[in-house]
Formats: structure tokens, C-alpha cells, sequence
């Protein structure tokens, strides 16, 4: 059914139609609305599960942490500082197998202090060890969240499910919110086969030394590789349910004959895609919307970028001293193609700075000014810098 929701307000009610048990979460801008949405769910009587109000990120991420060991199906949310304080819990959820679902209302990290929207929160804990998966507007954030229980629980995995700082989350849509029977006929009640039972004694997150510690972090590893197909057949059987696709791990859109491709992950995709379509007919991109940055799906690039002869990637995080890190993963990913497209890298928007329609222009301008395989943030100023940076 039509629904005009803010973004916030679609993901609690998709959160409340998979029916967690357990709801941990600490306030921060702009994930707020997200867990107030669904306390009032809960206090209403329209949810019926156990809603923890903590201290901090730290304590929900360590209650859901203990609820799933249980076997309850649980679910957190959190932006920016709070997913730094969350980072020791987040790498023990996925070291212990623990399947949940955790909404990042992406946020820039301080200092400086900034509340607006960039993904270098998410990219900060990439390496925990959690699936995580980029929507690109309200309708795959809904349908996405739901598509996150199942993956998880399929797969033994913890799902970070990523959407925008105000961007999306406080933006008003119209979506098409799914019904509570078709939601159950595609997700199962939750069963977890290790959980913590008095009856059948066991013990998780215990003490590994250096003779066991290397092949537990490979099984992990190797989990996160084995959960592709599993993204994909989940996005797959939910379109058979509701007629609609999220892309599963990514989508390629625009000519087929560009010999340049243009690949971004969460709403500046569709920013990007409408650039796209009003630029003349060659100089048209072949757009790539990355959805699963974890796991990577590698091969799934390579073929996407078949017969390319550049690649523009579009970021809105780096790391500092080195450049961009979605761009140095996908360098690595296509080193494996007989000829491979030239990789330009730029990173925009940091903070919340705006991405109009007339970044495309910009970044296939830029492209050809780089000159080689580097890394360049598009929008700086430079007489906002000190003169020694300029």
C-alpha cells in the first residue's frame, strides 16, 4: 500500500513487520527517529517485543549482542560516533556468528563535528565483518531492511543496513509499504541453532590461542564470500513477492556502448541517474550502483565493467594518507580482467556538502584532467583551505 513516509518512519514500520523480539538502541542525530518511531510501535501495542532503552551505543550493541545468542531475533540502529563506540561489540557479533540487523543512518565522524551525511562511519567498521548493504532511496530502505533478516539468518551473518543521513532518513516519500502477509510468507520465524539454551551447555566468544584463532578468522571470511549468492536470491524472492528488485548486489543502467562507467553507492545514485539522462546520448555513462560492499562482490564488477575503457568511481568517504577506499577495492577486484578500465577515483560530498545534478558534468571533466590512477575530492575549495594546502 501508498504510503508518504519519512524515511525513518518507513524503516521502523519494515523493522516492526519482520517482528524482532528485541529492539536496543541509544539516540543519535540522525538515526533518532528511527528507534522513536519504533518505541511508539511497541508503546502503541502494534509491536510486540522487548524495546531496551540504554546508556549508550556501546550497551546496545552488546544487549542485542546477548539477545540473539538467545535466539531472539534483534535489531540496532546508529550513525557516526555512536558506530565507533559500537566497533569492539560489532566485531564481537560477527566473530561470534551472531545473525541481526543494525540500520546505519550514515553520518561524517568528527572532528570536526558534523551531523550531516557522508559513509565514513560504514567505512570504518568494514572490516568487522558484517555484511553491509547501501540503499539508494526510501522504497529499497524498506524493502532492503525486511531482505536484511533473511540474509542474516540464512547466512549466520550479522546485516548492517546503510541509508543516508537525512538524506533519506528525514526526507518525505511516497513507498509502497508491504503487508504483514506477504512479509511473513518470506521470512520465517527465527531459529538459531547455536543459541544459548542452559539445557545444552556451550560457549561463545570464549578465549582462542594462536592454534585455532587464524582458522576461525578464515571461516568468517569465508562465511562473508558464501553470503553473495545468498544477497541476491534474497532480493530475487522478495520481487517474485512484491514485483519489486533492489539490485542485489549491484545494477548497471545507461548505454551498454559507453566506454565510460560511473559507479556510487547510496543516494547519490540517483542524483547520478537522473544526470545521466538528460546529458547528450554520448556522452552518457554506463552507471553501476554498488549495493553489497560487503561481502565484495568482485566478480560481479568485472563483468559489469566489461569493455570499458574507463571507470569513474564516486565515493563519499576516504582514508586519509592513502585516498579512496571503495576505489582501491575496486582497482584490486579488476586487476584480474585481461584489460582492465583505467580507474579514476573521487570522493564528494563529505560531510553533507550537496551533490547537484551538475556533478556528472563535473566529475567527466575531472576524469579527463586527472590524467592517471589517482585520487582527487571533487568539491574542495580552495580558498577555504589554509594557504600552505592550496
Amino acid at each position: 500500500m501508498l504510503h508518504a513516509l519519512e524515511g525513518s518512519q518507513a524503516i521502523a514500520q519494515a523493522v516492526a513487520l519482520c517482528r524482532p523480539a528485541v529492539v536496543a538502541a541509544y539516540p543519535i542525530t540522525p538515526q533518532t527517529h528511527i528507534v522513536e518511531n519504533i518505541s511508539k510501535l511497541v508503546a502503541d501495542g502494534k509491536l510486540k517485543c522487548e524495546f531496551v532503552s540504554v546508556e549508550s551505543e556501546f550497551s546496545a550493541a552488546s544487549v542485542v549482542l546477548g539477545s540473539a545468542a538467545t535466539g531472539a531475533r534483534s535489531y540496532t540502529a546508529s550513525s557516526s560516533q555512536g558506530i565507533l563506540l559500537m566497533a569492539e561489540v560489532l566485531f564481537d557479533i560477527a566473530g561470534m556468528r551472531l545473525p541481526m540487523v543494525l540500520t546505519c543512518a550514515n553520518r561524517a565522524i568528527s572532528a570536526p563535528i558534523n551531523i550531516w551525511n557522508d559513509h565514513q562511519d560504514a567505512m570504518t567498521v568494514r572490516d568487522s565483518g558484517w555484511i553491509q548493504l547501501y540503499c539508494a532511496d526510501n522504497q529499497e530502505a524498506i524493502d532492503t531492511t525486511i531482505q536484511a533478516f533473511r540474509i542474516s539468518e540464512r547466512t549466520e551473518l550479522p546485516v548492517m543496513v546503510c541509508v543516508d543521513g537525512f538524506v533519506l532518513t528525514h526526507t518525505l516519500e511516497v513507498v509502497d509499504m508491504p503487508n504483514a502477509e506477504q512479509v511473513d510468507s518470506y521470512l520465517p520465524p527465527f531459529t538459531f541453532k547455536n543459541k544459548l539454551d542452559p539445557k545444552h551447555p556451550l560457549s561463545l566468544g570464549t578465549l582462542v590461542g594462536p592454534e585455532y584463532y587464524t582458522e576461525a578468522r578464515y571461516s568468517l571470511h569465508r562465511a562473508l564470500e558464501k553470503a553473495l549468492p545468498e544477497i541476491e536470491s534474497a532480493d530475487a524472492d522478495w520481487a517474485k513477492i512484491c514485483g519489486r528488485a533492489s539490485g542485489g548486489l549491484l545494477t548497471v543502467d545507461g548505454p551498454e556502448s559507453a566506454s565510460v562507467g560511473v559507479l556510487a553507492m547510496g543516494s547519490v545514485v540517483s542524483t547520478l541517474t537522473e544526470a545521466n539522462e538528460i546529458l547528450p546520448g554520448k556522452k552518457r555513462v554506463r552507471l553501476m550502483k554498488l549495493r553489497a560492499f560487503r561481502p565484495f562482490p568482485a566478480e560481479a564488477l568485472r563483468q559489469a565493467c566489461a569493455g570499458l575503457k574507463e571507470l569513474i568511481v564516486l565515493e563519499r568517504a576516504f582514508s586519509p594518507g592513502c585516498g579512496g577506499i571503495l576505489g582501491t577495492e575496486v582497482r584490486a577486484a579488476l586487476a584480474g580482467m585481461a584489460k582492465p578500465p583505467a580507474v579514476r577515483n573521487f570522493a564528494v560530498g563529505l560531510g553533507g556538502r550537496d551533490i547537484p545534478l551538475g556533478t556528472l558534468s563535473k566529475l567527466l571533466d575531472a576524469a579527463k584532467a586527472q590524467g592517471n590512477e589517482g585520487f582527487s575530492i571533487l568539491d574542495v575549495e580552495p580558498e577555504r583551505l589554509p594557504p600552505e594546502d592550496r
